[in-house]
């Protein structure tokens, strides 16, 4: 097949301007976000698409109605490690491949888990808005920090990204100790059984682990209550494995010492119960978010895109 005549449909402006510029230059692209009706547009066009331009991020992805209204759809490419806003189950039950980028973001998604448990345990954040405020001047030394050396770094999932994220947190002598489904023995980190008991150890419990059904809600009022009160909590995986209710609960009274979040339950929106707080550090969702990293993502997804419009097997393959 010619790749211009490999219809690519791409779900919204999002994604990075170099992976859009790369795909309507190589194929015959449809830009679902500027249709003025998603479903007349989408009978028009559906039945020509091939291929589907997405992300993991929970306000793009691929629902089931969404694949059931591309008949002909045979890959999906996501820009983005996660895929739990990508409906697997219906993708795999039609034998739609779909690929993410996995690899190419890890170092900067630790890199940003890192740089928020230190802004939360060291006031950074804090601080700039004291001084700023001409605090300094008015009110005297900004109170004191929470060193990490010595303190135990908690992760939850020690996939690739949680691996960068404790060799990071061990160059600042942190302790490492770790909850995950499956045993690690590769590593010379501690191991909890259980999640309870990681968070009753951990000064830091910092999130890794993937989104979806199986995790939504994994860290609830118990877990947070078995943090306490000198613990913080770090997210850089999804917004969906907190509860966010029970967060805010832990915060307005105390039962933890503070949170850094980099993903929410509704992105874009970010509760004013957490935004209020100065024990909370708040980033729009930025981990992978570098120039090399994007570029890289891009790169990757629209390398899988062209192996398959070439007839060639995809780089990443989820399913």
């Amino acid at each position: 097949m010619a790749l211009k005549q490999f219809n690519v449909l791409i779900k919204g402006p999002q994604l990075p301007q170099r992976l859009l510029d790369n795909v309507e230059a190589q194929f015959t692209a449809f830009r679902l976000w500027e249709a003025a009706d998603d479903a007349a547009y989408l009978q028009e066009i559906g039945p020509q698409i091939d291929a589907l331009l997405t992300s993991g991020n929970p306000v793009m992805g691929a629902s089931v109605d969404l694949i059931n209204r591309l008949p002909n759809l045979k890959i999906i490419c996501s820009n983005g490690v996660g895929y739990d806003s990508i409906d697997i189950k219906a993708a795999s039950a039609r034998g739609v491949i779909v690929t993410n980028t996995p690899g190419v973001l890890n170092a900067c998604v630790a890199d940003l888990g890192m740089a928020l448990l230190l802004d939360v345990a060291r006031r950074v954040s804090e601080s700039d808005r004291y001084a700023r405020a001409g605090k300094w001047l008015s009110h005297g030394r900004f109170p004191a920090g929470c060193k990490i050396g010595g303190k135990v770094c908690g992760i939850v999932g020690l996939g690739s990204i949680g691996l960068d994220l404790a060799r990071r947190a061990r160059a600042f002598d942190m302790d490492i100790h770790f909850y995950n489904p499956h045993s690690r023995p590769d590593v010379p980190y501690t191991r909890h059984e259980t999640l309870k008991s990681l968070a009753q150890q951990a000064d830091f419990l910092v999130l890794t682990l993937p989104g979806g059904a199986s995790t939504r809600h994994l860290i609830d009022a118990e877990i947070l209550q078995a943090l306490g009160p000198k613990g913080f909590l770090i997210n850089i995986a999804r917004g969906s494995v907190v509860d966010e209710q029970a967060l805010i609960q832990a915060l307005e009274s105390g039962q933890i010492a503070g949170a850094a979040l980099d993903v929410f339950e509704h992105e874009p929106a970010v509760p004013q119960a957490l935004q209020k707080r100065n024990n909370v550090v708040i980033t729009p969702h930025i981990a992978s978010s570098t120039e090399e990293t994007m570029r890289a993502m891009a790169d990757l997804v629209f390398e899988n895109l062209l192996a398959f419009a070439q007839g060639e097997p995809v780089l990443t393959r989820v399913v």
